[in-house]
């Protein structure tokens, strides 16, 4: 795992975010996906994302939709936020205007 921990830009928060992912349970394959949804949001930010406004998290999401990010991926990095706003950070009024990408559920054909 130190691969992908040390690719985040600010390492003590990062490794907080890591010790509130372990306590909770989450599994590896989530903590790499939430370092790297983090991670890609400091690059979108250019600076730690501990630094984040509403504004910053409004215009990342447009960003997303602009690019066509798919909806798994908009919603992981959601998720992602979420955690780090709210659990890791302790500012969950930051996660409250994330919108999550809602997707009709397929039908199978028999």
């Amino acid at each position: 795992m130190d691969a992908v921990t040390t690719a985040a830009p600010n390492a003590s928060l990062r490794q907080r975010m890591l010790q509130d992912m372990q306590m909770r349970g989450l599994g590896e394959h989530t903590q790499k996906d939430y370092i790297r949804h983090v991670r890609r949001f400091a690059a979108f930010l250019g600076q730690p994302p501990d630094t984040a406004t509403l504004e910053d998290l409004r215009r990342f999401q447009l960003d997303q939709h602009e690019r066509a990010v798919g909806p798994a991926t908009i919603n992981g990095a959601v998720s992602a936020l979420r955690f780090l706003f709210g659990i890791t950070l302790r500012r969950p009024e930051m996660a409250l205007g994330l919108v999550v990408i809602h997707v009709a559920p397929k039908l199978r054909v028999s």
